[in-house]
């Protein structure tokens, strides 16, 4: 059912030699691009009419307009189950927490007497948050969008997700509810590649944004890649990943129900386990067996995420060495169950987020922590940060000196100047004291 990877021999390589040896999903990103290009050229010279063209042939529906009628969101509020209403409503509280922790304040640093640099923190005019529609619907990456955005104090938030046939060509409802208990009026049947063109370009009934954020599909990440430099983006998304760094303590029901929780949302996710137990490695491979069984989504997603190449048991010859590999790996989300796991986990250097010990599984991340779930994937976690408030906020530095504090390193700058020959900003520096240098 899922593969294993002995790297208990030989000293271990570094660097990119060691990711080599390590699973991971093909997500060929370039190759998607070209197909995507044409898509978004052509939401870019017909807007709203080209959206619904294809709204119609990828998703099966004719839609009359594309944003959601405000009536649509208060129905699905209305009618939203008491339970999932209760669990969302906690969900938004604890991210709420988290996040408004986040925000940066403003600092002025005196660099010299009387010259001083502020750095003022600025949220994104507008932001394109999106919410996948596909195999599953996900009302809480609306949360986990929407609340570092707010956090932020975005002024102008928008949220696309796909149409759905079953319900009129709008998204799914529990999408639209949590959209309501956020606050966002401005919600778009919109899917895939065309959802960030619309964003991107604008349409006539969207307004276009400074930024797209949100997980989504290879077609999501292709289109955020052909509008890097238009609009900002937090990541291109690829399929989820975890990774559980354990030892003999940790228990394999627990190990082999959290590796199945992430092969259930693609047949492309990755369930890796990096392990020095033997003992513990066979364990799991017997417990996926009857958990497997036991739960949905098994043909079509969780036996083929955890057959792939992209999932394995990683044998190591101790924790010292499973550190390495988890850091060479760079999780979205990685699990550390050893004794002293919050001690293994301070060591930890690549990781989207870290869940220390048997109490903290990935799935309390998706929906509770209060930590955000929208994190980066195949790799990316070595040089990349999960999305937050400051994935909305630019730092801009402010820069105020008086005449004698220009003066006292006005030498210096032409000095410099020179030194690059570029004679010019040396004289902008002349000019204010009548082309002395001061103090020459």
């Amino acid at each position: 059912m899922i593969s294993r990877i002995d790297l208990r021999g030989d000293a271990l390589p570094e660097g990119g030699a060691l990711r080599d040896l390590l699973p991971r999903a093909d997500f060929d990103v370039a190759a998607a691009l070209e197909k995507v290009r044409p898509i978004c050229e052509d939401v870019h010279h017909r807007g709203d009419a080209a959206l619904i063209e294809y709204t119609e042939k990828f998703d099966g529906v004719a839609l009359d307009q594309v944003r959601v009628p405000a009536a649509a969101l208060t129905r699905a509020l209305n009618e939203l189950d008491a339970g999932v209403r209760a669990a969302l409503e906690e969900s938004i509280r604890r991210a709420r927490i988290v996040h408004r922790a986040q925000r940066r304040k403003d600092h002025t640093t005196q660099v010299v007497p009387g010259g001083t640099v502020t750095e003022k923190w600025i949220p994104v005019d507008r932001v394109g948050l999106y919410a996948p529609g596909g195999r599953s619907v996900y009302p809480s990456s609306v949360i986990m969008n929407v609340v570092p955005a707010q956090e932020a104090g975005v002024a102008s938030i928008a949220l696309a997700s796909p149409a759905q046939k079953e319900f009129d060509g709008l998204p799914h409802p529990t999408i639209l509810a949590a959209c309501a208990l956020l606050g966002v009026d401005e919600v778009y049947a919109a899917g895939g590649a065309t959802a960030v063109a619309m964003f991107a370009y604008g349409t006539e009934s969207c307004p276009p944004a400074n930024m797209v954020t949100g997980p989504g599909n290879i077609w999501v990440a292709a289109a955020k890649r052909y509008f890097t430099g238009r609009i900002g983006i937090d990541a291109e998304a690829g399929p989820t990943e975890i990774a559980i760094l354990a030892d003999s303590t940790a228990d394999p029901v627990h190990v082999a129900a959290d590796l199945i929780s992430q092969a259930e949302h693609d047949p492309l996710a990755a369930a890796v386990l990096v392990t020095d137990s033997e003992e513990l490695a066979a364990a799991v491979e017997r417990e996926l067996v009857p958990q497997v069984a036991a739960t949905k989504h098994v043909e079509d997603r969780i036996k083929p995420a955890l057959a792939g190449r992209q999932s394995a048991i990683v044998l190591v010859r101790g924790l010292d060495d499973g550190l390495k590999v988890v850091d060479a790996y760079g999780a979205e989300h990685l699990e550390i169950q050893t004794a002293d796991a919050a001690d293994v986990a301070a060591r930890v250097r690549n990781a989207g987020a870290i869940f220390v010990g048997p109490w903290a599984p990935v799935s309390l991340g998706d929906y509770a922590a209060g930590s955000n779930h929208v994190l980066p994937t195949g790799g990316c976690a070595c040089h990349s940060s999960g999305l937050s408030v400051q994935s909305f906020l630019r730092g801009i530095h402010i820069v105020d000196y008086t005449h004698d504090a220009l003066a006292e390193v006005t030498h210096h700058v032409v000095t410099l100047a020179e030194a690059e020959d570029l004679p010019a900003h040396g004289a902008a520096m002349k000019a204010r004291f009548g082309w002395k240098v001061p103090g020459q």
